[in-house]
């Protein structure tokens, strides 16, 4: 690849440093050069003045050879005074100049030192001015970009603990206020209180374990066995696995996937996951009486499999925020109802998918919700296995 010269732009950083240089250089020798051009005749004319005497009368013969060491004393005056003159004009004109482009370079460094110092302190909402579009305005757009990711990122840890705690409360709860009244002797102990309290008991580890699961996916920190993996088998496990819990709330679940599919690069377990989580999402958001179906596709180099219910949809305010940390599109509908998720299930799912090099998207034209991931078709010429 061709290196490119940094003064071949007008515009970049370099080109005007060496611009600002020369013209400092060019500054200085044109001002010593006029000094010396206007300076030198007066201190020499006076020079001579003083050596001829003030009658200014015919030099005689006899006085030449004096009159020449004269002459060579005045031209050395001269050019003394006026090179320390002219150096003189020329430094604090060059030094004016220097200034000049050096705060025009310094100022953005300094605003950008200041910036971070406020940032280090925990105020990620600073943001330092973009100047010139040079090298400079690049590194303050830059340095802009970093501070806004930091201060998203700090708004979706504050987010993520009071959405936990917001989680964790209710159950805590729960068990708080059931084993005071069983001390108290205000409530009796009975199977149905002693499930409840472990339903509670498990809903708080589900959460706890989600969380884990996708701060691993997050951190790429999931031990992924990629192998070549059969899209028709791994929707016949899922489906198989939820077709009781479907059946008991009375709404049809379809496979619609057809067999001769070709392989993907996956792990099957993590996508099986990923298919558990999105029939258990659509289950939840579907009435009784209505159908839910499980379909695939090839598009270009992926498979593209997918998740649609009938049920009533995602408002378009929300479908971008579907996949994020206990995001509900019903504000009102609380997690403690009978298989209410984590909150978690989508946002484990994007993490999965995104790790084994796929993409996951949701869409809801009006009523219902199709939600679909891709997976990249195996290479089985390099006998992946």
């Amino acid at each position: 690849m061709k290196r490119r010269s940094p003064f071949r732009s007008s515009r970049s950083l370099g080109a005007k440093l060496f611009a600002s240089h020369f013209l400092v250089a060019l500054v200085a020798a044109f001002t010593l050069l006029t000094a010396l051009y206007l300076i030198a005749p007066v201190i020499f004319g006076r020079l001579m003045s003083g050596m001829m005497g003030a009658d200014g009368g015919m030099m005689r013969p006899s006085d030449m050879e004096g009159m020449m060491g004269s002459v060579g004393r005045a031209f050395g005056l001269t050019l003394l005074y006026s090179l320390l003159v002219a150096g003189a004009v020329a430094a604090v004109i060059a030094v004016a100049s220097s200034l000049f482009v050096s705060r025009r370079i310094v100022e953005p460094l300094r605003n950008m030192m200041t910036a971070t110092r406020r940032i280090a302190a925990g105020r990620y909402g600073e943001r330092v001015p973009v100047g010139e579009p040079d090298e400079l305005g690049a590194l303050s757009e830059s340095f802009n970009s970093m501070a806004a990711s930091l201060e998203q990122a700090e708004k979706k840890r504050l987010e993520l603990i009071g959405d936990v705690s917001h989680e964790l409360r209710t159950p805590l709860s729960t068990l708080q206020g059931y084993m005071e009244g069983l001390m108290e002797g205000v409530v009796e102990p009975s199977e149905e209180t002693w499930a409840l309290l472990y339903g509670e008991a498990e809903r708080m580890r589900r959460i706890v374990d989600d969380l884990r699961r996708l701060s691993h996916a997050e951190a790429g920190q999931l031990d992924l066995e990629i192998t070549v993996v059969s899209p028709a088998e791994v929707v016949r496990i899922a489906v198989e696995r939820m077709a009781p819990l479907f059946d008991e709330k009375g709404v049809e679940l379809e496979n619609v996937v057809p067999e001769n599919l070709p392989p993907v690069s996956a792990d099957a377990d993590r996508v099986l996951q990923v298919l558990t989580n999105l029939l258990g999402n659509a289950l939840r958001h579907t009435p009784a009486g209505d159908r839910v179906a499980v379909g695939a596709e090839v598009r270009e180099n992926a498979v593209v499999s997918w998740v649609e219910d009938t049920g009533a949809g995602i408002p378009a305010g929300d479908l971008p925020h579907v996949f994020e940390r206990f995001y509900r599109t019903e504000k009102s509908r609380s997690r403690s109802e009978a298989r209410g998720g984590s909150g978690l299930g989508l946002a484990i799912s994007r993490a999965l998918i995104e790790a084994m090099g796929g993409r996951i998207r949701t869409e809801s034209p009006g009523k219902g919700a199709r939600f679909s991931f891709s997976l990249p078709l195996a290479d089985t010429a390099s006998g992946e296995s």
